[in-house]
């Protein structure tokens, strides 16, 4: 907000002019035409407001019309847009004004004022300085009104017209002041006293692609150069293109009097290109918005933009694709043909998130991919790791989590899943709720919480094991189990001691009690105001049995609480016994066979005696307390 005609005092030591009337335009023109005269600093100059005329006419620009003054009461019914607005209306004022030099010893010369205006002049502000001091008297208001139309007419902002609001300003200020006597202003104010019809700018077109947005990086923000968006993913109504039309602004008059009239628009970036039925073009009056259709991910091919779900890549690698992220909602199948067994189809330390993905090749070196479906043709790199529901692996090394996942050969990799499939494994480690391996090897570590199906053992030195919180939400859910439980059985214990206090209390006060009914009965009987002191006896007692009733009930609840919460735990201990560890041929070698109880939580270990055909086998209890693994029916 630039700022004009500030009060504050200056130390400059001039000598005095004498006081001259002029009629102007512009006055500050005329100070400084003055103070040139006498070899002076226009600062030191002041002036007195004689008379103000304001005149108006409309000039089309072919012919010339003559200026008409208008009476002061009749400025305010200017402020109509038919008449501001109107490109052809002008006005101006013209001043009479008595110049002298400054008084030294003028009452307001702390009193910091300034009057500043927005960029375009149409809102105009008064500005009392922090420090300011101002002593009240008779005069004030006028005075004060004064003063602010001398810096209003120094900065050529008009007087009488756009300033509806000064009398309310003016008249807070004073009201200030008169309260205060001696006001001093601890920090700066500023206040609106004038404002007129602020213009519209015009707006020029403009092409914005949503789906392109670059991310905003600084100079000490790492750039990723792995993720260069080779695929722009989209999702159904998501806008995508949008092209913003020129829009001519209005017009305005600042407070100086001046039309503001708008610039033409630039047109420029008119849409060239067209699109297909999967995306829709929606006409505004103020835009074109080109919004997705379906999911998929936006193509341009030639000079027509398309949604599609399927694309075809020879590899991704740093130098060919980069990262690709189009979020597992996108509905993208990403196809990678790279087969060559000795190249990576997914690159080294490319991270992959996609709907679905098919993986002819191999998946390189600390290689990520996350993705609802995925299958792998090639073999994963031990340092790789993928994520997905529905899995399909050939030869794996890496690791890898879902929920239906099947491995042709796993080499020493690991897994984690819910239902695992395993064609043939070489070592590796297994955890799943149901783990089924056609051709087990050796050195294979398989946990599940219901069951192990070996089709055929060719190996040793494995490692088999049910543990009925081997999920994470299965120990979660026990450990808050057992949390409860404790909270209760200690919430259930305090109640209990709370019940003998009030039973003993009842049980001890029960004779006085029936002592003071019956005198209760009498007195009423008789017409007799009871005794204060009974009565309160009386209602002590009654409130002890509610109470006691009250808890009782509590603690019946707490019971059936923790009797449920007691049944929930033993559910824990009650899977294991459902669960099995299966082996459909003879047993070779030495091989472990393990159940984790959860209470007590101790580990049964049972190792199956080389060549045996004992095939299914799960843990019974076999006393109170006692439990073993034993072959048992399937």
């Amino acid at each position: 907000m630039a700022l004009f005609g500030s009060n504050k005092s200056t130390n400059i030591t001039s000598k005095k002019i004498r006081p001259t009337v002029v009629r102007t335009q512009n006055v500050p023109k005329e100070l400084i035409k003055i103070a040139q005269s006498y070899d002076i600093n226009a600062d030191t100059l002041d002036f007195n407001i004689l008379e103000v005329q304001t005149y108006t006419r409309m000039n089309d620009g072919t012919k010339e019309t003559d200026w008409e003054e208008i009476a002061a009461d009749e400025l305010y019914q200017l402020d109509e847009k038919l008449t501001l607005l109107n490109p052809n209306f002008q006005i101006k004022q013209m001043y009479e004004v008595e110049i002298y030099s400054k008084d030294p010893d003028d009452p307001y010369q702390n009193f910091n004022l300034a009057v500043g205006a927005n960029a375009t002049k149409c809102k105009v502000y008064l500005s009392i300085k922090e420090g300011s001091r101002v002593s009240y008297n008779s005069r004030f208001e006028k005075e004060l009104l004064l003063l602010i139309n001398k810096r209003k007419i120094r900065a050529n902002i008009l007087i009488n017209i756009f300033d509806e609001m000064l009398e309310d300003a003016i008249s807070k200020i004073s009201a200030y002041v008169r309260v205060q006597e001696h006001a001093i202003y601890a920090k700066s104010e500023t206040i609106l006293i004038a404002e007129s019809y602020e213009p519209t700018l015009t707006q020029n077109d403009a092409l914005i692609f949503h789906y392109d947005k670059k991310e905003i990086v600084d100079d000490h923000t790492k750039v990723d150069y792995a993720k260069r968006g080779f695929i722009h993913s989209v999702h159904r109504d998501e806008l995508l293109i949008e092209y913003i039309k020129a829009q001519v602004g209005k017009p305005g008059r600042n407070c100086r009097g001046e039309f503001m009239s708008p610039k033409e628009p630039i047109v420029k970036n008119e849409p060239t290109f067209q699109t297909d039925e999967s995306i829709k073009a929606i006409d505004t009056p103020s835009s074109i918005e080109y919004r997705a259709v379906e999911n998929g991910y936006i193509s341009l091919e030639g000079n027509v933009y398309l949604i599609k779900t399927d694309v075809d890549i020879g590899e991704i690698s740093f130098k060919t694709t980069g990262s690709i992220s189009t979020g597992l909602d996108s509905d993208v199948t990403i196809s990678v043909k790279e087969k060559d067994s000795v190249k990576d189809a997914i690159g080294m330390g490319m991270e992959v998130e996609v709907s679905e993905i098919n993986i002819d090749g191999n998946v390189g070196s600390n290689a990520k991919i996350n993705a609802i479906t995925a299958t792998v043709q090639g073999q994963t790199h031990k340092t790789s790791q993928i994520r997905a529901d529905n899995l399909n692996i050939n030869i794996h090394k890496g690791t890898a989590y879902g929920k239906n996942i099947h491995v042709t050969r796993l080499e020493h990799g690991t897994i984690d899943g819910d239902i695992v499939e395993i064609s043939q494994a070489l070592g590796g480690s297994v955890r799943a709720k149901e783990i089924t391996i056609e051709l087990c090897g050796s050195y294979v570590k398989a946990t599940a919480s219901r069951l192990i199906d070996i089709k055929k053992l060719h190996g040793s030195e494995n490692i088999f094991t049910i543990d009925p919180l081997l999920k994470k939400d299965a120990q979660e859910g026990l450990d808050e189990n057992e949390h409860n439980i404790k909270e209760l059985e200690q919430n259930i214990k305090n109640v209990k001691k709370e019940i003998i206090k009030y039973s003993k209390l009842i049980t001890d006060n029960t004779s006085a009690f029936n002592d003071v009914k019956k005198r209760l009965v009498h007195y009423k009987k008789n017409g007799v105001k009871m005794p204060e002191s009974f009565v309160k006896q009386y209602k002590q007692f009654q409130k002890m049995q509610e109470h006691l009733s009250t808890i009782k009930s509590e603690h019946e609840q707490m019971s059936d609480q923790l009797t449920l919460l007691t049944t929930r735990t033993a559910s824990f201990q009650d899977d294991i016994f459902d669960a099995r560890i299966i082996n459909r041929g003879a047993w070779l070698g030495h091989n472990e066979l393990k159940f984790r109880l959860v209470n007590p939580p101790v580990e049964i270990v049972f190792c199956p005696r080389e060549g045996s055909f004992d095939k299914v086998f799960g843990l019974v209890e076999v006393e109170d307390g006692k439990f073993e693994i034993r072959a048992v029916k399937e």
